[in-house]
């Protein structure tokens, strides 16, 4: 389902530039229906590689866990950082399995703790919130979530049109999508008490932002969209988290309880956010998303931190 015009197919799509999209998700498939085992390692060899290639993230992601843990050691990090990047590549495939896998085998690796939070809520008519992490497994977090309890999804449309009809079909099988920039719409399903799915982590530049405390960085620029939707939607605001628990391939979804008396003003509303954040990636930092520039957005006249 969705609230805008979803992608649709076209016959451009077969265009030839467009080959490498059909082989990437062509290969995202067929790896899907591998044991999972199988494609855990084959992901962590890909991201053993990535690591090797990609210089440059991994300076970003060393670079990221040294202002956010000044206390870590260079050796700390460099262990971090190539583990994050084996994580990294085995994210390629768990997309494949939350775009593909059938329900069964969803439900046979996700497991879902503290559901009856969400549901009371809905019993309520209490719309929710959801605020979560970019955690490299977030996507096959969120199927088994939206398996167990559809809701809305905030949805970023790609570039490549190929890709992004393949990405809307894969994540919003049971969800509502919405546009990330129809704030109406995400507050009136709010409003109407549906669930939303939202990620204020990452540094979305300075438009509806504001500067607050995120691990040892005095100054994250934290959007306030989280407070926007919050209040304007009537909204409870709960955390989830995914992680990956084992080798064998189990991954816990974790709904947290309702924050209690979340702050109406922006700057507050930031600074709680950023603590709920620092409590999800602290679940399984390895499995974090430090290759973003987090803390690209610097205060007016303050210098680069990359």
């Amino acid at each position: 389902m969705s609230d805008f015009s979803a992608p649709t197919f076209r016959i451009g799509f077969v265009h030839p530039r467009y080959w490498h999209t059909w082989l990437g998700v062509g290969f995202m498939y067929l790896a899907s229906w591998l044991p999972y085992r199988v494609q855990f390692y084959l992901g962590r060899g890909l991201g053993r590689l990535m690591y090797t290639l990609m210089k440059r993230r991994v300076g970003i992601a060393d670079r990221n866990l040294a202002l956010c843990f000044p206390e870590m050691t260079r050796a700390e990090r460099a262990a971090m950082v190539k583990e994050n990047f084996a994580n990294s590549g085995l994210a390629l495939f768990e997309t494949g399995m939350a775009w593909f896998w059938p329900k069964w085998r969803i439900n046979k690796h996700v497991t879902i703790e503290g559901l009856d939070t969400l549901i009371d809520l809905e019993k309520q008519g209490k719309g929710v919130l959801l605020i979560a992490v970019h955690s490299l497994n977030l996507e096959i977090g969120a199927r088994g979530l939206s398996d167990q309890t559809p809701g809305v999804g905030v949805y970023r449309p790609n570039a490549n049109p190929v890709y992004d009809w393949f990405q809307f079909r894969g994540r919003m099988k049971r969800n509502i999508g919405v546009d990330r920039k129809d704030v109406k719409s995400m507050i009136r399903y709010l409003k109407e008490g549906h669930r939303m799915w939202y990620a204020p982590d990452h540094d979305y530049g300075r438009r509806r932002s504001t500067f607050a405390p995120l691990f040892a960085v005095e100054k994250a620029c934290t959007t306030t969209g989280t407070s926007l939707l919050a209040t304007a939607g009537h909204a409870t605001v709960v955390p989830f988290s995914v992680i990956r628990q084992r080798r064998n391939g189990q991954y816990l979804v974790k709904i947290e309880a309702p924050i209690k008396h979340f702050p109406k003003d922006a700057h507050e509303a930031a600074v709680v956010t950023n603590q709920a954040v620092e409590r999800l990636i602290l679940r399984a930092p390895e499995q974090y998303m430090w290759l973003h520039r987090r803390f690209k957005t610097r205060p007016e006249g303050e210098p680069s931190l990359y």
